[in-house]
């Protein structure tokens, strides 16, 4: 009986988080999950994720390396076949799956291992070629940061913008890369008109600055930079510009945003993970007895919080399965909204998927809440500055 309930673990299901390919390996599933889910929005197709999956040994890193990377490689060689041919939205098609294929091969590889630059590499040029053939042509910006280095984005013109376009700044979390936006976020964007510029921040992209280390006021710092290149442009309405923390960014955005009254609207968390982390560490420290509400506590710590500095809108995204409890940050979502923050809450609920964290199970879903959210807010903007 043990042996047919190990064996019933181990069948790939799906549960509340989405869907578990090797749910006896987290890791795995959880990235499987990622490139699967971006399947609907031209990052990759169902039948060629499934396919690599048939050929990985769970927990065996060569073997996931080896199959997302002779993917891509095909993509890559799709691509550049129907470009030859004239076949350029085929030849787009491929190039943006390549990218993605060659970083999920990339994710599993030692920091030391001489393969990971040579693959990113690859990813990088399937991204620049993608850009370069869509219509209105993707930018490759390259501007310098607050402490000289410099720092890369890329900017996509929405097709039939206004003259001055509002724009949408997305950034990933620490380990994230630029060209992940470009699976995610460009049809959503420019379906409603908005143009997006995604970026790398200091200690992320293909070539991070060689120390690796980020200062406690880089990232604010460095995405004010990026307005500040905005701002610097004819063709963008410096009055109607979001910033979007996808997953671990989220925190960064919220930084940011209290930092850069020039923001107009973000979807960030809003300072709660800051509130959570130091509402956790009061009490801890103030002993185990202490039966003070999340709103008592919140309030001891609201003058040094994030969220108090925040003048923009702001929308928090969860997914009920996500890393913090979706009562706790309905908690403190009731003490901001109470305390004059201009807050909205998003919880995705299990039952209609995107309920991983970041929505990475079903990112269409999230997206569309998301930049119907921004265009919102966005177009009062406009009207009310």
């Amino acid at each position: 009986m043990l042996i047919v309930n190990a064996a019933r673990e181990s069948v790939p299901r799906y549960d509340p988080r989405g869907w578990m390919h090797w749910p006896d390996n987290e890791d795995y599933s959880y990235r499987f999950m990622q490139v699967l889910g971006t399947a609907q929005e031209g990052g990759s197709t169902i039948s060629e994720c499934f396919l690599a999956a048939t050929r990985i040994t769970s927990g065996d890193d060569e073997s996931w390396h080896r199959e997302w990377k002779k993917l891509a490689d095909t993509c890559k060689s799709r691509g550049d076949l129907a470009l030859r041919q004239g076949n350029t939205n085929t030849a787009q098609s491929n190039w943006l799956r390549a990218s993605n294929y060659y970083r999920t091969a990339e994710l599993f590889l030692n920091i030391d291992d001489r393969r990971r630059g040579h693959i990113l590499e690859h990813m990088q040029i399937c991204s620049h070629l993608y850009l370069s053939h869509l219509v209105p042509k993707g930018e490759i910006i390259q501007i310098p940061g607050s402490d000289d280095s410099l720092m890369q984005g890329y900017f996509l013109r929405a097709p039939g913008a206004a003259a001055q376009t509002p724009v949408v700044i997305c950034i990933g979390g620490p380990d994230h890369l630029k060209e992940e936006h470009l699976c995610k976020m460009p049809r959503h964007a420019h379906a409603r008109k908005l143009s997006l510029l995604v970026v790398d921040l200091p200690g992320q992209g293909v070539s991070p600055r060689s120390d690796n280390l980020v200062g406690p006021n880089d990232i604010e710092t460095s995405i004010s930079c990026w307005v500040d290149y905005l701002a610097s442009r004819g063709d963008v309405d410096v009055e109607r510009i979001a910033i979007f923390g996808d997953s671990l960014g989220a925190s960064f955005a919220s930084r940011a945003a209290g930092l850069d009254h020039r923001l107009s609207a973000a979807v960030c968390d809003g300072g709660i993970w800051d509130l959570y982390e130091r509402a956790f560490l009061l009490k801890r420290i103030s002993g185990d007895d202490n039966q003070e509400s999340i709103k008592d506590q919140v309030s001891k710590l609201w003058r040094q919080s994030i969220a108090n500095r925040i003048r923009c809108p702001i929308l928090v995204t969860l997914g009920e399965c996500d890393w913090l409890e979706t009562n706790y940050a309905a908690e403190f979502y009731n003490y901001l909204k109470e305390a004059g923050v201009d807050i909205s809450l998003k919880i995705f609920l299990a039952a209609e998927t995107a309920a991983s964290h970041a929505q990475i199970d079903n990112p269409t879903i999230g997206n569309e809440f998301i930049f119907d959210w921004i265009a919102a807010r966005l177009g009062k903007s406009r009207v009310t500055k």
